[in-house]
C-alpha cells in the first residue's frame, strides 16, 4: 500500500483498491476466457496473501457482472506436479474467509502503522525515510545489537593446552581444568604471569591416564526446511542472501523442481516419505533406513502454515543428474533442499564420547582430553547443518581420540599457554538476524527477505563481511521510536500482533474489531507527538547518542568541544535533510558535520506492506492506490474450464 487515505479507519476500515498496470491486461485476459467458461478455478499461490489475491480477483469480475451463473471453485497445491495438480482440481473448494479477513488485517495494519507513523518521522525528524511495523523492530535489533558491542569491555584470561603422546606414540591433547585442587573457571588464568607459573607446576608432573568415561549417543537428523531455516542455510553454506535465496527458490517452485517455498510446516506428505525412504535403501543400503518413517512438528513460534516442509517434487530427481537445474545458482540451492530431505528421513548417527582425565596420581593438576569417534554416519553420510555463524569456535567432542587404557603414561611434548579476550556479541547476519525474529515471532517468513533489504534501501543500515551495522540515520530513527513510541517497537507486543492476525485466520477474532482496538491506541499515541517539538527530540536524542557521537578517547578527551572556534560545545542538529553535528556558536561558528548516509531517491514510502509487494513475487496481486502489479508464474496461471 503506497497511497495515503487507503484505509479508512473513520469508515469501519474501508479500502481503497486499484487495479495495477502490469495487473490490468492479466485480468481482461480472464474476462476474455471467462466469456465462453461455466467455471473460474482461482489457482493462486497456496497461502493467506494467495487466498486474497483469489479474492481480489472474484471481486473484480463480480463488480463488471462476469460472474453471473457461473462456477468459482479455488484450487490449492504445494507442489507442480500432474498427481498434485490434479488433486487440487478433484478438492476444489470456496474461498476461505478467514484466511482472507487475516490478510486484511495485517495489509490495515502494516498499512495504518506505515502511513501514520512515517509522516510523524518527517515532520518531527527530518530526513528520515519510513518506519514499519516489522521493520522498525528489526532495526531496533540491529541498533541495540551494536550499543552493546560498543559498551563492551573485553576481559583477559588464559587456557592451557598440552600435546601428549601414547605410549605407542599416538599423539593427542589435553586442557588444563584444575589446578591446586580446585577446578578451573574461564578467569582463573588471568594473566601471562598465571598461565607461566600453571606451565612449570605440569611440566614436573608425570601424568599417565587417571579415567576414562565412555559413553553412546546418537544424533537425530535436522527437519526438512522451512521458509526461514532455508534463508539460514543457504546464507551459512551459499553465501546467498535472503532475498537471492527466495528468488532462487521461486524460480525452483514455478519449474516444478520444489514444492511451495513460503511455508512454516516441516511435514512431509505420504508419497514424499516413501519416495525418500525407496531412494535411501536403493542409493545407501537398508542400514540407513529408520523402520519408521520421521515425522517432524515445527518449533517456531507462531507457526501457522498448513503446508508441506519445502523438499523436491521428484526425490528420485538427484542434484548431479542431467535433469537437474541448469542454472548454477538454482541447482545449488536445489543439492541443499533434496540433501536436506533425504537426511531427514535417514538413521540416526551413532557417537562414541570419551573424556580421559591425566594427572600424577593427585589432584594437583589434572588435564583432560575429550574426543569422539563416529561408529555409525547415519544421516551424517549426506548431511550436516552448518555450525551457527554466531557460536563460539569448534566442538571438542569432536575430536579424535586415540585408544588409551587406564593406568597409561603419557608423555608431554609441549605445553602451550594461550591468552584470550572475551568478544562481543556478534553483529547479526541475514540468518542470525532471520532467526531472532523467528524466534521473537515478529513477522512471518515471506516477509523477512523483503522487510531486510528495506533497511538497506533506506540507508538504516550497510553491510560489512555480510554483518548488520546500523547507521547513523537508523539509529537516530530507532532512538526517536523507542522514546517516543515505545509500545511499537516492542518486542512482545509486535509477537502478539502475530498470534492475533493467528486469532483471525482461524475465525476466534473478528478483524475489524482487532483493528479498532489497535487503532485507537496507536492513534492516541501519534496524536501526543502533535505537541512534541524539534527541541524535544533533539534534546533526546543528543543525550541518548551522545556517548556513540561524541566518545570520549585518549586522543580527545574533550569531544563536546568545538575545534572550529574553541569555545563552543558540539551536539546535535536536526536540518532539512536530517541529523548533523553541529556547533552551539552558530551563526557565529559555522562548524557541521554530517551524519547521515546520502541518497538520491525521491518520495516517502510508508512501511512494511508496500515493502513486502514490492519485493515478493506472487501469482496475482492487486494493490490499494497506486501500487505496482506483479508478474504471475506461468506454472500457476489461473485457469478457466468449459
Amino acid at each position: 500500500m503506497n497511497k495515503d487515505g487507503s484505509v479508512l479507519p473513520d469508515d469501519d476500515f474501508a479500502m481503497k483498491w486499484q487495479l495495477g498496470e502490469r495487473a490490468d491486461k492479466n485480468v481482461r485476459d480472464i474476462k476474455k476466457a471467462l466469456k465462453n467458461a461455466d467455471t473460474l478455478y482461482l489457482a493462486t499461490d497456496p497461502d493467506r496473501e494467495g487466498e486474497a489475491i483469489s479474492w481480489h480477483v472474484q471481486e473484480l469480475l463480480n463488480d463488471d457482472g462476469l460472474l453471473k451463473n457461473k462456477r468459482v471453485a479455488r484450487v490449492t497445491f504445494n507442489e507442480i506436479t500432474k498427481k498434485a495438480v490434479q488433486e487440487a482440481f478433484n478438492h476444489a473448494r470456496d474461498l476461505d474467509v478467514h484466511l482472507i479477513d487475516a490478510y486484511l488485517a495485517r495489509r490495515a495494519l502494516d498499512y495504518l502503522v506505515g502511513f501514520t507513523l512515517s509522516p510523524v518521522l518527517w515532520r518531527k525528524l527530518p530526513g528520515s525515510r519510513s518506519a514499519g511495523r516489522v521493520q522498525s523492530v528489526a532495526l531496533r535489533l540491529i541498533c541495540e545489537r551494536e550499543a552493546e558491542i560498543e559498551i563492551f569491555k573485553p576481559q583477559e584470561y588464559w587456557s592451557i593446552d598440552a600435546r601428549l603422546h601414547t605410549p605407542d606414540g599416538a599423539p593427542f591433547t589435553a586442557r588444563l581444568t584444575h589446578l591446586a585442587g580446585n577446578k578451573l573457571g574461564k578467569f582463573d588464568i588471568p594473566s601471562e604471569l598465571d598461565a607461566k607459573k600453571a606451565v612449570e607446576r605440569i611440566q614436573q608432573k608425570k601424568l599417565s591416564v587417571q579415567n576414562i568415561e565412555k559413553k553412546q549417543v546418537q544424533r537425530s537428523p535436522y527437519p526438512p526446511f522451512i521458509t526461514s531455516t532455508l534463508q539460514m542455510e543457504a546464507s551459512r553454506k551459499l553465501g546467498m542472501s535472503a532475498s537471492n535465496t527466495m528468488r532462487n527458490a521461486q524460480a525452483l517452485y514455478e519449474a516444478g523442481f520444489i514444492t511451495y517455498m513460503r511455508t512454516d510446516g516441516t511435514t512431509l506428505s505420504g508419497e514424499a516419505v516413501a519416495q525418500a525412504r525407496n531412494v535411501i535403501k536403493k542409493d545407501y543400503g537398508v542400514q540407513y533406513l529408520p523402520d519408521a518413517p520421521r515425522l517432524y512438528k515445527s518449533k517456531a513460534k507462531n507457526a501457522q502454515e498448513a503446508h508441506e516442509a519445502i523438499r523436491p517434487t521428484d526425490l528420485s530427481l538427484n542434484p548431479r543428474s542431467k535433469d537437474a537445474p541448469k542454472d548454477e545458482y538454482q541447482r545449488k540451492l536445489y543439492e541443499l533442499i533434496w540433501k536436506r530431505t533425504m537426511a531427514s528421513q535417514m538413521e540416526n548417527a551413532v557417537m562414541d564420547q570419551m573424556a580421559v582425565d591425566l594427572s600424577d596420581g593427585t589432584d594437583d593438576v589434572i588435564l583432560r582430553a575429550n574426543g569422539s569417534v563416529v561408529k555409525f554416519d547415519g544421516f551424517l553420510t549426506l548431511y550436516q547443518e552448518s555450525k551457527d555463524e554466531d557460536e563460539d569456535g569448534g566442538d571438542e567432542g569432536d575430536r579424535r581420540l586415540p585408544p588409551m587404557e587406564k593406568g597409561d603414561a603419557a608423555k608431554t611434548v609441549d605445553i602451550k599457554p594461550d591468552q584470550h579476550f572475551t568478544q562481543p556479541p556478534p553483529r547479526y547476519s541475514e540468518a542470525s538476524l532471520v532467526k531472532k525474529l523467528e524466534e521473537l515471532g515478529i513477522g512471518r517468513p515471506s516477509t523477512y527477505a523483503s522487510i531486510l533489504q528495506v533497511l538497506r534501501d533506506r540507508n538504516y543500515v550497510s553491510m560489512d563481511k555480510k554483518r548488520f551495522i546500523p547507521e547513523d540515520r537508523g539509529r537516530v530513527v530507532t532512538t526517536f521510536l523507542a522514546k517516543f513510541f515505545t509500545r511499537y517497537v516492542d518486542y512482545d507486543f509486535t509477537a502478539n500482533l502475530e498470534e492475533e492476525l493467528d486469532a483471525i485466520a482461524s475465525g476466534h477474532v473478528a478483524w475489524k474489531e482487532a483493528l479498532r482496538l489497535f487503532w485507537d491506541d496507536f492513534k492516541a499515541a501519534v496524536d501526543e507527538t502533535k505537541e512534541l517539538t524539534i527541541t524535544d527530540v533533539i534534546n533526546h536524542l543528543d543525550a541518548e547518542l551522545g556517548p556513540h557521537f561524541f566518545a570520549e578517547t585518549k586522543e580527545n578527551p574533550h569531544p563536546r568541544e568545538c575545534k572550529a572556534c574553541g569555545t563552543g560545545r558540539l551536539g546535535l542538529k536536526l536540518g532539512k535533510f536530517g541529523a548533523f553535528i553541529g556547533c552551539s556558536n552558530y551563526p557565529e561558528c559555522k562548524f557541521t558535520k554530517p551524519l547521515v548516509v546520502p541518497d538520491n531517491e525521491n518520495g516517502e514510502e510508508g512501511g512494511d506492506a508496500a515493502a513486502a509487494l514490492a519485493n515478493e513475487p506472487r501469482s496475482w496481486a492487486l494493490i490499494p492506490a497506486q501500487g505496482a502489479a506483479f508478474p504471475y508464474a506461468a506454472a500457476l496461471r489461473p485457469l478457466c474450464a468449459d
